[in-house]
């Protein structure tokens, strides 16, 4: 399973204002082998085009929950156009797409007249945890965490070192990562963060160095993570 970030960032990054910073994340999103797209943000279609990737091999679209850095109409109807089909998820719903298993986790994040979701995806070979937006993880998911086989999970790391932040209510800063990694370790083989809010974080390369002691690594727009034996 290849696992490419198409973006990186939360919704405080703005494509018309920082698109040349050389710090520039674009709204989160990310493409499974090629064929499966998870959030159709408004950024998609600049990175498909920037990363060297054919929107028209895309046949499956994720979505986890509509807020407007994670779901673009336009985006969508471009991908429908080019044959992908849109499914929306419900908390608890299993669906069989292609060669994946795909399951919708209740995420703890707020969404108006929504549900966010995570999901877990497998190929039959290996599975992917995608845990963006939410804060913590619900009990269920650490419950289907703690079954094992999950080889990689992405996990929100939205508010840097913040603390005393209302958000950490619905996003995860970093010493809160630092805890899910610290207690999922036993489970899960590696951890990624994704997520990052412009304003509260530094430079990418001080991230690193943040969180390799702990074992976390930091996503960047671009970066494939090949999932093999």
């Amino acid at each position: 399973m290849k696992i490419t970030f198409l973006g990186t960032g939360a919704a405080d990054w703005k494509p018309e204002r920082d698109r040349e910073l050389a710090t520039y994340r674009r709204n989160a999103s990310a493409l499974i082998d090629d064929l499966l797209l998870i959030d159709p943000g408004a950024c998609v279609p600049d990175a498909l085009a920037c990363f060297g990737k054919d929107a028209k091999k895309i046949r499956y679209v994720l979505n986890t929950h509509a807020h407007k850095d994670h779901y673009n109409a336009q985006t969508r109807e471009m991908l429908e156009s080019a044959g992908a089909t849109f499914y929306k998820m419900a908390p608890g719903e299993v669906l069989m797409l292609g060669n994946y298993t795909v399951t919708a986790l209740r995420a703890n994040h707020a969404v108006v007249n929504d549900v966010a979701v995570h999901f877990l995806i497998s190929d039959g070979t290996h599975t992917l945890f995608y845990g963006l937006d939410g804060a913590w993880l619900t009990f269920e998911e650490a419950a289907v965490l703690k079954k094992g086989g999950v080889d990689l999970a992405v996990l929100d790391g939205t508010l840097g070192d913040q603390l005393g932040d209302v958000r950490v209510l619905e996003h995860n800063n970093l010493p809160m990562v630092e805890q899910l990694v610290a207690a999922l370790k036993p489970y899960v083989p590696r951890f990624v963060i994704s997520h990052m809010a412009r304003t509260l974080h530094t430079s990418h390369e001080e991230l690193v160095l943040r969180m390799a002691p702990r074992g976390v690594e930091v996503a960047y727009d671009g970066l494939e993570l090949l999932l093999e034996d």
